[in-house]
């Protein structure tokens, strides 16, 4: 099958492209950065077209024969209506060219309720595409238990750093999860089904176990050998004062946490598992998902996750070069250090900034900056990283974005964090002029208004702490391995 995959820089979306190739499937990949695919293990197999869902897809949906619709706008304005008119420009553009599927994975709900507004969009989304002139496959999905998902990181932290837990009552809803492993197959194998009018519906899909919340975050304890948690209930704990508590104890920000929790305040349940008839197979269950998951984290090897999808608000254009600030106020933070490491050692250490090693100085300024993006509805400094030693363009590291690696020179990093204006930081590494390796760092801030230059006036006393701690730290730390090495 000729396949289009719409969000394959997304979670779901970056594992499924894969799986529809070792399928033998053709497949094609609609982003609006193409640049965030150029460092995937399969970018070289799949064709790669720029284009967005409410944009003309004549060109992206020229021979497909199955769409992948794994798009939503999960937590920015207006969210309902941009989703509506993306489905049903999708639809309508899929209808034209022929397309002879869809695929679209919703979420999992309870009938004649009144629903969230994050679940009430995904509902009318696949409704869009059950009513197009296209035959859908509408995949209905609750909790994914998955490496990398907001979802499984949500339940990881929680349970992890509370030893006693406060739970609000949605914690007694029933949910049915699902591993992120048996939706992908789902989502394969729904490519190749025949095209017959009964399978023009809504499939729910679900793992084996049927648990509340506070269950699955008890047993995650139990997977994950934490000594048993304490169980503290606070009725009064609304979806919404929910959200801010997630906010602040895990990595998943409140923009995203709000629409996660909403959706548990209902059960969601399998009403049918109809999907078995068509596509047979044992499910994981929920144990064995948690230790899967958790196998893949600590062995660094999370395929994709959750933060690499673009923040709704944060800036996402590129950094600007000299000409196009002549006229405008630029801020500009430049220092640099010889090294006697050699320029591969430098960049091992470059490469390998954040997450759990940190910035190299003044550990304690760089978390208030987390707490302060936080409570402020950023997306904080506890994202981390995927892999703790390659970056690629696209990624989350912390509040940072990567914009840019050209593998032993140099590393763009774009501010997500909330500032009055836009903001990067560039790491480079060179030869040494004696040997060794040059270390250069560039910090750049273009300020929006008042606000933006005042905001450098604050921060500009603490940066030769913070960035000249960074040059420092990041040169000895490539010497003492080097080192040690040679020794």
């Amino acid at each position: 099958m000729r396949c289009l995959v719409t969000g394959a820089t997304g979670y779901l979306g970056g594992r499924l492209v894969p799986r529809l190739l070792a399928e033998g499937h053709r497949v094609r990949c609609l982003v609006r950065s193409p640049e965030k695919l150029r460092d995937v293990p399969w970018a070289a197999d799949v064709e790669i077209v720029r284009g967005d869902v409410l944009q003309d897809l004549g060109e992206a949906m020229k021979d497909i024969d199955v769409v992948h619709y794994l798009v939503h706008s999960l937590n920015s304005k207006d969210f309902a209506n941009a989703d509506r008119k993306a489905a049903e420009n999708t639809a309508a553009a899929a209808e034209r060219a022929g397309v002879r599927r869809i695929v679209y994975l919703g979420g999992l709900h309870p009938e004649n309720a009144e629903l969230s507004p994050h679940l009430a969009s995904r509902k009318e989304v696949g409704e869009v595409f059950l009513r197009s002139g296209v035959p859908a496959v509408v995949l209905q999905a609750a909790v994914i238990i998955g490496s990398g998902s907001a979802s499984f990181e949500m339940l990881r932290y929680l349970t992890e750093r509370l030893p006693v837990m406060v739970t609000p009552r949605w914690v007694h809803n029933r949910i049915q999860p699902i591993a992120v492993r048996d939706v992908l197959r789902y989502l394969v194998g729904a490519t190749a089904l025949d095209f017959e009018p009964e399978t023009n519906r809504t499939f729910d899909i679900g793992g084996p176990d049927v648990l509340t919340y506070l269950q699955m975050m008890l047993r995650y304890a139990q997977v994950a050998g934490l000594p048993r948690r304490r169980v503290l209930p606070v009725p009064l704990l609304t979806p919404g004062l929910s959200s801010h508590w997630v906010n602040l104890v895990t990595p998943v920000p409140k923009s995203i946490a709000a629409p996660l929790i909403e959706s548990l305040v209902h059960e969601v349940v399998c009403r049918e598992d109809d999907v078995r008839e068509l596509l047979p197979g044992e499910n994981v269950g929920y144990d064995k998902a948690v230790e899967l998951a958790l196998t893949k984290v600590r062995d660094a090897d999370v395929e994709t996750r959750w933060s690499g999808a673009s923040v709704p608000g944060a800036p996402s254009e590129p950094l600007p070069t000299d000409p196009d600030w002549t006229g405008g106020s630029v801020y500009v933070d430049e220092r640099g250090r010889e090294t006697r490491a050699s320029p591969e050692r430098l960049w091992e250490v470059v490469e390998g900034i954040g997450g759990e090693r940190g910035w190299y100085s003044f550990p304690l300024a760089w978390a208030i900056r987390g707490w302060l993006d936080r409570l402020v509805g950023g997306v904080g400094l506890r994202r981390g990283r995927r892999d703790p030693h390659r970056l690629h363009v696209g990624e989350a590291l912390d509040f940072w974005r990567v914009e840019e690696v050209e593998r032993g020179r140099l590393l763009r990093l774009r501010a997500e964090m909330k500032v009055p204006g836009q903001a990067w930081l560039e790491l480079r590494v060179a030869d040494g002029r004696q040997g060794g390796s040059t270390y250069r760092q560039r910090a750049v801030f273009v300020p929006k208004g008042l606000a933006g230059h005042l905001y450098w006036a604050v921060v500009w006393p603490f940066h030769g702490i913070v960035f000249g701690g960074m040059v420092r730290n990041i040169a000895n730390e490539a010497e003492l391995h080097n080192n040690f090495r040679k020794s």
